[in-house]
């Protein structure tokens, strides 16, 4: 675990939030007055590749770690704030055939909130790790505000994950599968190069988000393209899969083909956010994920661009806000934690 700096011993009840990654965990505490008690990233390894009974005791050495560098006690904690990347349940459960950190047989249709609760003893309130990103973005920007307003968020990593908040409630839908932006199919007018072929989902549709706004959308669909077109740029020699991790630091540098790459995923998520005005007309859109963790100069542009491709009626252009997740990595053990910590205070746990 990471040193603490600064640690303030929290006067009343606690909440921790863990957020599960591929390949670490991040570990937070909240007090009852919305406090966080650390500012940093706080991590250890989180071992999913070995399976779920090593997963899940990485999760508890992560909660018990938290609360000795925070010099919390354990009975200070009401409840524990559990993201893990989808797809799974709205209730913890990992999906049947697996997810992109979960692929082992052994990992399918686990039951990774109900295990860490029972390991714990403690009450454990699950998000998939867009959403809680989302959940945590809208109350960091709102404050106070946070429970009369809307938003929605698309969080760009390996795929494209989402979250959609009203009232500062993460909204699940009847299955636990609400916000799954990825996956909505988006007109491709005016994103497209007249000769590039249609993108291709891992999911299997073709044309959605996450086809084109995300690590795999480049490796799979767009980076080919554009690698044609500049027959060549030093990527052409490296394997597709290096050459997809490079492209953020050669956008930072305004690199023509990386800068069509970029383009390309911020013109699909206008569209997204067209379609989002169009359902939920939220009070604000944000964008988190890789685009978050670059240059501050290159964010802003890609936000910038985002914003310019969302088409809004001039009402709504007066009302809603563009920002990005705030605090990058933090972001989903934090929004674990506001979940459980709203969850306490309604009393449902």
């Amino acid at each position: 675990m990471d040193q603490a700096e600064t640690v303030r011993t929290p006067a009343s009840w606690v909440v921790v939030g863990l957020d599960n990654g591929g390949t670490c965990n991040n570990a937070t505490v909240l007090d009852a007055t919305g406090q966080f008690l650390v500012s940093h990233l706080v991590e250890n390894p989180s071992r999913v590749l070995d399976g779920p009974e090593s997963a899940v005791e990485q999760l508890a050495a992560a909660f018990t770690g938290i609360l000795e560098l925070t010099s919390t006690p354990l009975s200070l904690v009401r409840a524990v704030g559990l993201d893990t990347p989808g797809p799974a349940s709205a209730h913890g459960v990992i999906s049947s055939k697996g997810a992109t950190n979960f692929n082992q047989v052994s990992w399918h249709g686990f039951d990774i909130r109900g295990a860490l609760e029972a390991r714990l003893g403690l009450p454990v309130i699950y998000n998939n790790d867009a959403n809680a990103a989302a959940l945590y973005a809208h109350h960091r920007h709102f404050g106070t505000a946070a429970l009369e307003r809307s938003s929605v968020s698309a969080i760009v990593g390996t795929g494209l994950g989402g979250g959609v908040v009203e009232n500062g409630k993460v909204i699940r839908g009847a299955a636990g599968m609400a916000g799954e932006l990825g996956h909505v199919q988006i007109p491709l007018l005016g994103v497209l190069e007249a000769d590039q072929f249609v993108p291709e989902c891992n999911c299997g549709f073709a044309g959605d988000v996450e086809s084109i706004a995300s690590l795999t959308g480049i490796k799979k669909n767009l980076l080919p393209y554009w690698l044609k077109r500049f027959p060549d740029h030093p990527l052409a020699g490296e394997p597709v899969e290096k050459a997809a991790k490079l492209l953020r630091g050669l956008g930072e540098k305004d690199d023509p083909l990386a800068l069509a790459v970029f383009t390309q995923q911020a013109k699909a998520i206008g569209k997204l956010f067209t379609i989002a005005a169009n359902f939920t007309d939220p009070d604000a859109y944000f964008l988190g994920g890789g685009v978050v963790e670059a240059a501050p100069h290159f964010r802003q542009w890609f936000l910038n661009t985002v914003r310019e491709n969302t088409q809004l009626r001039d009402e709504q252009a007066r009302a809603a806000t563009f920002a990005l997740v705030p605090d990058l990595d933090m972001a989903g053990a934090r929004g674990a934690a506001v979940a459980a910590l709203d969850a306490v205070a309604a009393g449902t746990r």
